[in-house]
């Protein structure tokens, strides 16, 4: 704790910045709640009537994936690795455009018009397959978003000099409140709304930041301090120095392909579009989005890195003898730019911050909520639930995921990378989920008890959270857990359909 109150010793976050902000926040929710005279019914609510239109699709689609979460777990990313880092954005831009061009996944999930992923899975396999693959898809996804707050809580301490706990949860208990109201009122509507505007001002804040660091350190001065922190290291991905390596790439790779077509907040945006020419459109343009959301924040991240070297306060604290842990990590980056963004600018930074945060929440929120509804509780009712059953039952599960986050991030100690947290909590879903859809779709043999076997291998998953490997006193690469586990469930899918095939083909 020593360490973190030094931290705060200077921000040139001022009054105007406050107004600033204040002015973001009022706006986006209204904006939010203005939504809600477009809600008919559960389909409006959870699909946006599946109206979406391409470059609304593109911007709701970057906005919700670059959160202010995704920016700070991509700046420690820059700070630890340099610009080595920059191999993984160049990954997750090309299998966001190859699902784009191929329309893999994606596609045929729009033409079958389902809502959600889960949906999918009663109308290929079972009504029981559909509830276990909704328990653990949202499972899964509640838990990747629960150091949500406690990561964006770091970014809001260190740019606005907020020192004490009470500030601090005070005002994200706020900025989550808000979120809640409006996606809670206008569901899916309201995310697609919010959306575009808090990704305008979420590109603007980005471009501007970038250009002002640029300006301050150069390309030639950021690549000589980084060879000088980091060697080859800090160039190259392939070096095993870092924790990176061949093995982490080809994870990396295939996270890509699963945070385009097999996470349900992604997917969400194919269902909700209006016809797969737009669901083709906005992955193919949105791998563009999936490159910036990392390539900006490593790129805060490696002048953060430099920064923190050059000042000496800093550098003993960032940068110790012995390694700083990976929570101090985090920090670096916001305390960086507190010194060096100007008051008025570093007011729109975390104006663009916050939206970057707000509308990953309005997704996530909405997403995992209208999962349970819609393909736990809504199979195992015995009546036919109506439109205003369902979304009641919605917004009741949103306040208990909110209350989840607040508990969650205040609880869990985080003892790797953010962003390995992120990959293997999301992995206890997706693993299982992959082998499941490409056996749905492109294989008639693909069995009920294939995918139960393939779901039940991601519960190995958990093998790969620091906590875990303590009790079991292991110390295994999440990127060798994850790759294990997923061919581990594509295995087991051929397997089990092999040995317990369906009474009935299915047609393709």
């Amino acid at each position: 704790m020593e360490a973190l109150d030094k931290i705060a010793i200077h921000t040139n976050f001022g009054l105007i910045d406050y107004a600033i902000v204040a002015i973001f926040l009022v706006v986006s929710t209204a904006l939010g709640v203005y939504a809600t005279r477009y809600i008919k019914n559960m389909d409006d609510y959870v699909v946006a009537g599946r109206g979406v239109q391409t470059y609304i699709g593109i911007a709701s689609m970057i906005a919700a994936e670059m959160g202010l979460v995704t920016v700070m777990y991509s700046a420690q990313m820059g700070f630890a690795n340099g610009f080595s880092a920059f191999a993984i954005a160049a990954l997750s831009a090309i299998a966001g455009f190859i699902v784009g061009c191929t329309g893999f996944i994606v596609v045929p999930l729009r033409k079958l018009c389902v809502m959600t992923i889960p949906e999918f899975y009663e109308k290929r396999f079972t009504r029981g397959v559909r509830i276990l693959g909704a328990i653990i898809l949202a499972g899964s996804g509640i838990l990747n978003m629960g150091m949500f707050l406690k990561v964006d809580s770091m970014f809001i301490t260190s740019v606005m000099g907020m020192n004490s706990d009470w500030q601090l949860k005070i005002a994200m208990s706020v900025i989550l409140l808000l979120v809640l109201l409006y996606t809670m009122l206008g569901g899916m509507m309201s995310v697609v709304l919010t959306d575009y505007m808090q990704f305008v001002v979420m590109a603007i804040s980005l471009i501007a930041v970038s250009v002002l660091l640029m300006g301050i350190f150069g390309w030639t001065g950021l690549m000589n301090n980084v060879y000088q922190i980091k060697g080859d290291a800090g160039f190259n991905p392939l070096l095993t120095s870092n924790g990176m390596g061949p093995s982490y790439l080809v994870w990396m790779l295939f996270l890509g392909f699963i945070g385009a077509c097999v996470w349900q907040t992604s997917v969400m945006r194919a269902t909700s579009a209006a016809d797969t020419n737009v669901v083709r459109r906005t992955y193919a343009w949105g791998a563009v989005g999936f490159l910036i959301r990392f390539l900006i924040p490593y790129f805060w991240g490696i002048c953060a890195l430099v920064f923190v070297f050059q000042t000496p306060a800093l550098k003993a604290i960032f940068l110790p003898p012995g390694g700083a842990s990976s929570t101090l990590q985090l920090r670096a980056m916001p305390v960086a730019l507190s010194r060096l963004v100007p008051a008025g600018a570093i007011g729109i930074l975390t104006a663009g911050m916050l939206a970057a945060a707000m509308s990953t929440y309005n997704t996530y929120l909405h997403t995992w909520s209208a999962v349970i509804t819609q393909d736990v509780i809504a199979p195992l009712s015995r009546t036919n639930l109506s439109s205003n059953t369902r979304i009641l039952l919605a917004r009741i599960i949103m306040c208990f995921v909110a209350v989840f986050l607040l508990v969650w991030g205040l609880w869990y100690p985080l003892g790797e990378k953010l962003w390995d947290y992120m990959a293997v909590t999301g992995a206890i879903y997706f693993t299982g989920a992959f082998a499941t859809l490409v056996g749905g779709i492109y294989w008639k043999r693909a069995s009920t008890a294939g995918a139960y076997a393939a779901f039940t291998c991601g519960f190995f998953m958990l093998m790969g959270l620091k906590p875990v490997q303590e009790i079991f006193k292991v110390n295994w690469p999440s990127q060798n857990v994850g790759l294990s586990v997923t061919a581990a469930a594509i295995v087991a899918m051929i397997l089990f359909s092999l040995l317990f095939p369906n009474k009935k083909e299915v047609p393709q």
